[in-house]
């Protein structure tokens, strides 16, 4: 496990960075979020069009892996809105707090890391997680909560999620790569290089922009808030590993790296859409905070444990 820490150390140790930056004000807040938006929209996007340019989809689909994946996170998702329920809490309250027990920070941080950390053949899997909660988990928050604020079910919720999906950079640019991949020609020498150096900013810049986003958070709220990180970084890969090595027959190497994506702490994206619509931020932003310093050392222990 040691090794397995010294390897993950440099990761979270650029987030510390990052975060130590914002912390002193070296990096303001606008600069954070003008290096996220780079990553997001151009770093980040071109190292993912290399990737699935470059990814045979009919070697790494599985549907056992998605409906393991998707069925263990759906279980963790109703019984943290449940939870939410229970307590008293609002629906659009619990479909918050049931997203942020099961969305991980899988673009800015899970990308990089695991297919450093577990090989290039950890992309297919890496992608396929990211498509499940950007597609299904993304559009299942959008519904319930304009649903509730509506009243009604409209076709207009459907065009919502439709016009979201086309404007998030992450699914465009896998889908663009993948319509390439399945062309079976090579991307042009200028073109892959123009592609992989680019890409090559996304790991850092992501990273840093991790941490100088914490920076500006502050931890309240925690004993929801401790429910919430206590949700993402055990139960929902303990879920999702039951699932995958249990319930349904995934590939022994797909499953690892699935179980590792599943430890990921707080995605950051989720607490721009609780201050978007206004629905618990600072409950969100305690989880994401703690989350990501836990994880430092929850994630080695899984990945640790994966790849043994």
């Amino acid at each position: 496990m040691l090794a397995i820490f010294l390897k993950t150390l440099p990761f979270f140790a650029i987030i510390g960075l990052g975060f130590a930056a914002g912390r002193i004000r070296f990096f303001t807040a606008e600069a954070t979020v003008y290096l996220t938006k780079f990553v997001f929209y151009f770093a980040l996007s071109a190292m993912l069009f290399g990737f699935a340019a470059n990814l045979d989809l009919s070697a790494v689909f599985s549907w056992a892996f998605v409906w393991a994946y998707f069925l263990a996170s759906s279980l963790v998702w109703a019984l943290v809105a449940a939870v939410a329920l229970l307590r008293g809490a609002g629906p659009e309250e619990a479909v918050f707090e049931a997203h942020t027990g099961v969305i991980g920070n899988v673009g800015f941080l899970g990308i990089p890391m695991l297919t450093l950390l577990l090989g290039k053949a950890a992309v297919g899997p890496v992608l396929l997680v990211l498509a499940v909660d950007l597609i299904v988990f993304s559009s299942v928050l959008t519904i319930v909560i304009t649903g509730v604020r509506e009243g009604r079910m409209s076709l207009g919720i459907f065009r919502v999620l439709a016009v979201g999906l086309l404007k998030n950079p992450m699914i465009v640019s896998v889908s663009l790569g993948l319509a390439w991949g399945a062309t079976g020609w090579k991307l042009p020498v200028p073109v892959n290089e123009f592609m992989t150096l680019l890409g090559a900013a996304a790991t850092p810049c992501a990273l840093f922009a991790i941490g100088g986003s914490l920076a500006g958070r502050s931890a309240e709220r925690w004993p929801v808030a401790g429910w919430l990180w206590i949700s993402k970084l055990f139960l929902h890969p303990a879920a999702v590993a039951f699932a995958a090595f249990v319930v349904f027959p995934v590939e022994r190497y797909a499953a690892g790296v699935m179980v590792a994506a599943a430890s990921l702490p707080v995605a950051g994206n989720v607490f721009i859409l609780a201050q978007h619509y206004g629905v618990a931020p600072q409950r969100v932003s305690t989880a994401i905070l703690i989350s990501t310093a836990i994880s430092v050392l929850t994630v080695t222990a899984v990945i640790a444990l994966v790849t043994h």
